[in-house]
């Protein structure tokens, strides 16, 4: 005859289980009694704990549990118990040692929390500051104030970073994320986990959140169609610095600068404006500009990345713009540079510093060169940098690309010493000679200096 097979204990549902602390004590047990019980218990005398001898702490449970089980009526729910208040010890002590820590590093960190949070912490980017509320209790304390999340940036982090994390950012900072919030990745190359619904955040209880915020900058992400920018920034009404890369007018084959307007309808305290284009470009109208220019009195910096301005919008903009110092308006292809011409005596007083006309591809020499003549002659007084470097280099008077343009240095160099004048050609091929030069001379003593084609290209100033 076979036989019988071992018994198996059953498994059982650990949600059927009774917290420990649920159960009720026996009559005349109260809470003194549980915690002297616990407490000779873990008085007891330094014993072996794993050793063969009987009088090890190991050897004394297997005694105990052995005995126990055998009186007890339900063996299954006894033994569940038991490792229950195992695990009960070990969760309390990990706690009594974080509490200790968090007690030592309180009495032995130079500075008060309170001054911690506001000298330390708050002075951290976003990613810093999550790696160090992850070294102790009072870190995290510390890094859990809403003054630490003002600024919020998430740019350096953005392959980890989701809808939720977006969320919990701002949550946080409640009504202290009043200064600036940076999503994205500036890498267009990267991948990122946010979606459309990214900023939906900014829109809770009644668009708080939005209303505190100063600054916004977006990098590469696919939810910026223009509409849906304008329905975020419509939360942000008292915005003061909006940075979009990677900028689309959506589906319906706008040009980029019909978005303008209704981008800053409700950003009427605008000063820094950067948007940089990738969607594709229809036909502009000048009507959107002269709102754009209507919507944004206080605009004292701008940059349009690959927009499908032209001329006579360029000169709308720098002429509406009473306050504009800089502007930047590098790989447009729809400005030739005759609205320099006629920016001469109307902006002799203008307060525009920053000029950068960067691999504009239809850019003429001529118009450069009159834009020159007319600094010389005492326009553009506040004129401090102008930067025409192409790789695609000048259109010629011929009509077709120069990339040897005539310019008066010499003059610049003695009557405007303050201007830097950069003017930056590579050479279409290798063996094909360079001649253009840089002049920048700066109020310093030291002289102008000369540079050849093929020098590396200036990164693009995206202070806007």
């Amino acid at each position: 005859m076979d036989a019988p097979p071992n018994p198996k204990r059953p498994c059982h549902d650990p949600s059927s289980v009774k917290d420990p602390s649920s159960l009720h004590l026996a009559p005349g047990f109260n809470q003194s009694n549980v915690d002297t019980t616990i407490s000779s218990f873990l008085s007891l005398s330094d014993l072996p704990l794993f050793s063969s001898s009987p009088l090890s702490i190991a050897c004394s449970f297997d005694r105990v549990l052995d005995k126990v089980i055998d009186d007890a009526s339900d063996h299954d729910r006894f033994l569940d118990r038991t490792l229950q208040l195992a695990s009960l010890l070990h969760s309390s002590t990990k706690r009594c040692i974080r509490r200790r820590a968090t007690l030592h590093n309180s009495t032995s960190w130079p500075l008060l929390p309170e001054l911690t949070t506001k000298v330390v912490f708050s002075m951290l980017d976003t990613k810093s500051l999550m790696q160090a509320s992850v070294c102790c209790t009072m870190f995290n304390k510390c890094a859990m104030d809403r003054v630490c999340y003002s600024h919020i940036d998430l740019t350096m982090a953005a392959k980890n970073v989701d809808n939720g994390v977006v969320c919990i950012m701002i949550h946080r900072a409640g009504k202290e994320l009043r200064l600036s919030l940076k999503l994205g990745s500036i890498s267009s190359r990267s991948t990122f986990l946010l979606t459309r619904s990214c900023l939906a955040p900014l829109s809770f209880n009644h668009g708080f959140a939005g209303g505190l915020l100063r600054s916004l900058h977006l990098y590469n992400l696919t939810l910026t169609p223009g509409k849906s920018l304008c329905a975020v920034l419509s939360l942000c009404p008292n915005l003061t610095d909006l940075k979009v890369i990677g900028f689309i007018s959506g589906t319906d084959k706008v040009n980029s600068v019909e978005h303008l307007a209704p981008i800053t309808t409700n950003c009427r305290l605008i000063e820094h404006l950067f948007l940089e284009n990738c969607g594709a470009a229809g036909p502009p109208s000048s009507s959107s500009v002269v709102e754009f220019v209507d919507n944004c009195p206080n605009l004292s910096s701008l940059t349009l990345f690959q927009f499908g301005v032209n001329d006579a919008m360029t000169r709308t903009i720098i002429m509406g713009f009473r306050q504009l110092k800089y502007i930047n308006l590098s790989g447009t292809y729809g400005i030739s540079g005759s609205f320099l011409r006629d920016l001469g005596l109307s902006c002799k007083d203008s307060p525009l510093e920053t000029l950068s006309l960067r691999d504009c591809y239809y850019l003429k020499e001529r118009e450069v060169l009159l834009f020159l003549n007319s600094i010389l002659a005492g326009d553009f007084k506040s004129i401090r940098y102008i930067d025409i470097s192409s790789k695609h280099g000048l259109v010629s008077d011929a009509g077709i690309a120069t990339f040897e343009p005539k310019f008066p240095i010499e003059e610049l160099k003695k009557q405007k010493p303050g201007v830097t004048f950069v003017a930056i050609f590579p050479a279409p091929s290798s063996s094909s000679s360079s001649s253009s030069e840089l002049y920048s001379d700066s109020t310093s003593s030291s002289g102008s200096s000369y540079y050849s084609y093929g020098e590396d290209e200036e990164e693009y100033d995206d202070s806007g």
